[in-house]
């Protein structure tokens, strides 16, 4: 059974989530803030977290950075905040969603079941011969899902290791923007392009030599993203 952390100080918002996720089988716990959120999630190990970003006792942000720390569980924020700024902010500390009060209970599920699909194991379905790519500066092993730079292994969040994966496997070649949104994110996404400029930041940070000049992940502006291992 999937368990989610629900972190939002809104009772009728938090009745409304739990009554919702438990009637289509998730396990759900509740926190009214961020401190007990984080304490709960150390304790509890939820599958997947959604979190409000006006908390009353630190900023949702915080929560982010905080679980950050030490687990790579989906996290997907509900909040009042609609400027583009405040999306980004979250993302870059680690969120993979955002989701924009008040919403539809259809498409909070929708998204909800993306993460967690983003965050579960999958097969060693890689085709043909290459299971290990390698760069002059990291080495991406995508049967193992892993990635390795100067002999040791980096950590990436899901979403992370998902956006690298899609470009790793279409090696050499453009990936739209759409395409990479729909393939990592899910096929209701398509326009959320600041998802991806904040993600492939991420990437760049922890596998170039020079993340402001990248050599491998390369941007077509525009257009989309390439992989080149040279």
């Amino acid at each position: 059974m999937t368990r989610v952390l629900v972190v939002d100080d809104e009772p009728q918002i938090v009745r409304a989530l739990v009554i919702n996720l438990k009637a289509r089988g998730y396990e759900v716990d509740a926190a009214a803030d961020g401190a007990t959120a984080l304490q709960l999630a150390a304790a509890l190990h939820p599958d997947v977290v959604l979190l409000d970003l006006g908390l009353p006792d630190m900023d949702g942000v915080e929560v982010i950075k905080g679980l950050r720390g030490w687990t790579r569980v989906p996290i997907l924020v509900l909040s009042a905040r609609h400027t583009s700024d405040e999306k980004v902010e979250a993302l870059d500390a680690g969120a993979d969603d955002y989701v924009t009060k008040p919403f539809g209970m259809d498409e909070l599920l929708a998204r909800l079941r993306a993460s967690v699909r983003r965050s579960e194991p999958v097969g060693q379905d890689v085709p043909g011969d290459v299971a290990v790519v390698e760069t002059a500066g990291f080495t991406v092993d995508l049967a193992a899902k892993k990635v390795h730079r100067a002999g040791r292994d980096v950590r990436l969040t899901p979403t992370e290791w998902h956006l690298l994966e899609v470009l790793v496997r279409n090696g050499g070649r453009l990936v739209s923007q759409k395409q990479l949104l729909q393939e990592v994110w899910g096929p209701s996404y398509g326009t959320e392009t600041n998802y991806l400029r904040v993600y492939m930041a991420q990437l760049r940070r922890k596998l170039e030599t020079d993340p402001s000049h990248p050599r491998h992940f390369v941007t077509e502006p525009g257009m989309g993203y390439r992989f080149e291992r040279g």
